[in-house]
């Protein structure tokens, strides 16, 4: 079962970085969450939801801010902490890439139910909650050496 989770992974990131758009799967899925997000998030916590360290987001915007999807700005009230504005950049990317991206995932799950897809979310999260514990284990394990 986890071969075939890394496995997938695997074929949609390499399906997605070949796409013309010229973007990573994982530039585009933090450009998703600059784009998405109501609050500035620093890199600390877009980190944190993508599943990543704060050193692979900083390495990531610095390849967005060159592009011009995004400008990177240090907190004034910690300068330890940096934010990532979207540009307008990055609006015009997604109004060029929304229909390609609709058809990628329309693709994708065109052969699951609605009953199959929420069946999914559910076990996805239940994933996710079996990872969440491997990571208190680890810091667990962390504090006590």
């Amino acid at each position: 079962m986890f071969s075939t989770l890394c496995i997938a992974e695997n074929r949609l990131q390499t399906i997605f970085d070949k796409s013309s758009s010229g973007i990573t799967l994982k530039q585009f899925m933090l450009l998703t969450m600059v784009r998405q997000s109501e609050e500035r998030l620093t890199f600390t916590q877009l980190g944190d939801l993508l599943g990543c360290s704060r050193q692979n987001i900083k390495k990531l915007a610095a390849v967005l801010e060159q592009k011009g999807f995004v400008t990177i700005i240090q907190n004034e009230n910690d300068k330890r902490a940096s934010f990532l504005l979207p540009t307008e950049r990055l609006g015009e990317y997604f109004e060029q890439t929304a229909a390609l991206h609709g058809q990628k995932l329309a693709c994708l799950f065109q052969g699951y139910t609605d009953r199959e897809m929420e069946q999914l979310f559910t076990l996805l999260m239940k994933l996710y909650d079996g990872i969440d514990g491997l990571e208190a284990a680890e810091e667990a394990m962390k504090e006590t050496t």
